[in-house]
């Protein structure tokens, strides 16, 4: 039922994420999900948590394969384009927007972005230790990136082609800037190919 609700969200937007809706997505009765998901907003705020706790797994997952902070940080700046990741930043917008008159949304997206802090700032912090990194505050930095990404973010309903590359890579240039690493050493082809 999540999973069919994550997917209706990431595509029609979580204002389509119905009881009703979901019940006709899987062929059984909205009575159905109701007896699991009492209320809508319930639903709603599993939808989005599922799909953000997908895609932070799969951008800086807990269980990294091998590989150094900086060839895995390189990796994430490369999933962070193209419609894939569109998406998601549609469904953060609309989650965002949503939230402010849905306490049960808002408390969701603040656990999401409290986990996004944590990982980010966790790998950032493992490259300080390994002497990859060089901040002060990995916490403060993964806040500078992810502020950066999220305003990039927001261009997802636009034509983001049309970008300078300057600002297209905006959220690597601060990444290698507030890290101390030289221009390129996060879109190096042999840093973000590896996994």
């Amino acid at each position: 039922m999540v999973a069919a609700a994550a997917a209706v969200a990431l595509t029609e937007g979580l204002e389509c994420v119905t009881l009703r809706r979901i019940g006709e997505e899987l062929d059984v009765r909205p009575g159905l999900i109701s007896h699991y998901f009492p209320s809508a907003e319930d639903l709603v705020a599993e939808a989005f948590g599922h799909a953000a706790t997908g895609e932070l797994d799969s951008l800086v997952p807990v269980e990294r394969p091998e590989g150094s902070p900086l060839r895995h940080l390189a990796r994430f700046f490369a999933q962070t384009t193209g419609e894939r990741y569109d998406a998601i930043s549609r469904l953060w917008l609309n989650a965002r927007h949503l939230s402010r008159n849905r306490p049960v949304l808002r408390d969701r997206v603040a656990v999401q972005e409290a986990g996004w802090r944590g990982r980010l700032s966790g790998l950032l912090q493992e490259g300080v230790e390994q002497g990859e990194f060089h901040t002060d505050d990995p916490q403060l930095t993964a806040i500078q990136i992810l502020v950066v990404l999220d305003g990039l973010g927001a261009h997802a309903n636009t034509e983001t082609g049309s970008h300078p590359e300057a600002v297209t890579r905006m959220a690597i240039t601060t990444a290698e800037r507030e890290l101390g690493l030289a221009d390129g050493a996060l879109t190096r082809p042999t840093d973000a190919s590896g996994a």
